[in-house]
């Protein structure tokens, strides 16, 4: 970077402009312990007030009175102001009270501010060991020759055989304390800056709705040119490489076999005696990771339906723009109704208009009726039962709730498929809806459109159904209070997904 770029950053970048502010101290405290130490995404703007006025008296009977001498709301409102932005501040789908969120901005300040402080260790082995791998995977990764590949493999696999063989004998190689230290050092390290990278992409998705806005505010040309670039912009975001490796961590995170793995993992991390300084909040580091994917997920989700609807009000725009011209034109009809017949006139825009005689409209065809015989009709039996017709199918939703609980017990996720195949379907196809309107507050529901699955069940009449939808999978949620954020718990409530519509065979 030359001298230019640096001044531009050190007077517009926000982070910097944090970093010279007087109460940085307060701000990077107090803000990045609630949304960055916790992993907060998003607050009341009550609740977070009512946070900063606890953490102001303590800091002004500690430091002295008057240290901080405004109202926590003129401080948040200051912090959220655009020529600041360290805070965000909106209003959520069905709510009328504001909400506050970090910035990237803030992140990065309190990244390079943590990073200030002095480590009693600094591994470099672990790190050194990340590069080279990291290459070997680029240069084999990249590699077309077969033999090269198969080259690399086999020796990988007599390293493989050399270390079993090596255990066998009794030969069990350890890592020494220093070397574990190092390692859990660059995974803590690398852990949250993961969730730091998702309050990014997160940002970056706002920007590109933005500018969509701001091109449909300022476009001039037909609609079907601006809709083409719309969607071209949406699909840039899935086929750029930020949304293919987002996408990528985002299965690899879903699986459960990947959930499994790493809660074991973390597990038995911590239980090693020469981590003497292991981190807490490490310990449930996955869940986090859920957490902001799902935020950022949602995120998408909402700009979105945000865009469709700014784009339906540009539709009823015109639609009134063409009415006020059809009462404009109905207004001057009136109005020379009653002139003499010259005063008239039209304008064809052809060179010569086109003619169409009466006589070249085909005439009337009438249509040819139909003769109804009812003389073979007969009584109905006054014996036939009726009560068929009354009788209506519910599917009660506590049942579903209570069959989906029960299963949750025993694992933290079940799909669709595997419950109706552990709990048999036994009102057909409308308690397979059922389970996928189910909203409930302790179950989370997560909906996969792009690998779809097929569900075998009976239906009333004994007949065997498959039916293929998305592919569905419940999880345990727990509740928060609204009074304290618990960021050791899987991903937050949400909104049930909308029912897609299944297709039986």
């Amino acid at each position: 970077m030359d001298y230019e770029d640096i001044a531009f950053l050190r007077r517009n970048h926000a982070a910097w402009r944090l970093l010279r502010a007087d109460n940085a101290p307060l701000v990077l405290s107090f803000l990045g312990g609630v949304f960055i130490e916790e992993n907060t995404r998003s607050l009341p703007a009550t609740q977070l007030e009512t946070r900063l006025e606890d953490a102001l008296y303590s800091l002004n009977a500690r430091l002295g009175e008057g240290t901080f001498p405004r109202a926590p709301r003129a401080y948040l409102d200051d912090w959220a102001a655009p020529e600041q932005g360290w805070l965000r501040k909106f209003y959520p789908p069905d709510s009328d009270e504001p909400h506050v969120d970090a910035t990237p901005a803030l992140e990065n300040a309190y990244g390079w501010v943590t990073a200030l402080r002095a480590r009693s260790f600094v591994g470099t082995e672990s790190r050194l060991h990340t590069v080279v791998e990291l290459l070997r995977q680029i240069v084999y990764g990249a590699e077309t020759d077969a033999d090269t590949r198969l080259a690399e493999l086999r020796r990988r696999r007599d390293d493989i055989d050399a270390q079993i063989a090596a255990v066998e004998r009794g030969e069990v190689p350890v890592l020494d304390d220093a070397a574990l230290r190092d390692r859990y050092q660059q995974f803590s390290g690398t852990a949250r800056d993961l969730l730091k990278d998702f309050r990014e992409v997160e940002d970056n998705f706002r920007s590109l709705d933005r500018q969509v806005r701001e091109r449909i505010a300022g476009w001039t040309g037909a609609k079907g040119e601006l809709l083409d670039e719309i969607l071209g912009d949406r699909a840039s975001i899935t086929d750029s490489d930020q949304g293919r490796s987002f996408q990528a961590f985002y299965d690899f995170l879903l699986s459960r076999q990947r959930q499994d793995e790493l809660s074991d993992l973390l597990d038995r991390v911590h239980e090693v005696d020469a981590i003497d300084e292991a981190d807490t909040r490490m310990r449930v580091i996955h869940y986090d990771w859920l957490d902001a994917a799902e935020r950022t997920q949602q995120t998408v989700r909402l700009l979105s339906e945000q865009l469709r609807r700014f784009l339906d009000d540009q539709v009823w725009l015109e639609n009134r723009r063409v009415m006020d011209l059809l009462r404009s034109i109905e207004a001057h009809a009136l109005a020379v109704r009653d002139q003499p017949r010259p005063a008239v006139t039209m304008t064809l825009p052809a060179a010569s208009p086109t003619i169409r005689l009466p006589m070249e409209r085909p005439l009337y065809t009438p249509t040819a009726g139909v003769t109804l015989d009812s003389s073979g009709v007969t009584a109905a039996d006054d014996d036939v039962d009726t009560t068929a017709l009354f009788e209506q199918v519910y599917v009660d939703p506590t049942r579903l709730a209570g069959n989906v609980r029960s299963i949750l017990r025993g694992r933290d996720q079940v799909s669709l498929r595997d419950l109706v195949a552990d709990r048999p379907v036994q009102q057909g196809l409308a308690e397979v809806v059922g389970y996928l309107a189910l909203a409930e507050d302790d179950i989370g529901t997560v909906v996969d459109e792009e690998h779809p699955e097929q569900i075998e069940y009976v239906d009333a009449v004994g007949r065997s159904r498959i039916v293929t939808l998305p592919r569905v999978s419940y999880v345990r949620r727990a509740r928060r209070t609204p009074d304290k954020v618990d960021t050791r718990r899987p991903p937050p409530p949400r909104a049930p997904p909308p029912c897609p519509r299944p297709s039986s065979a």
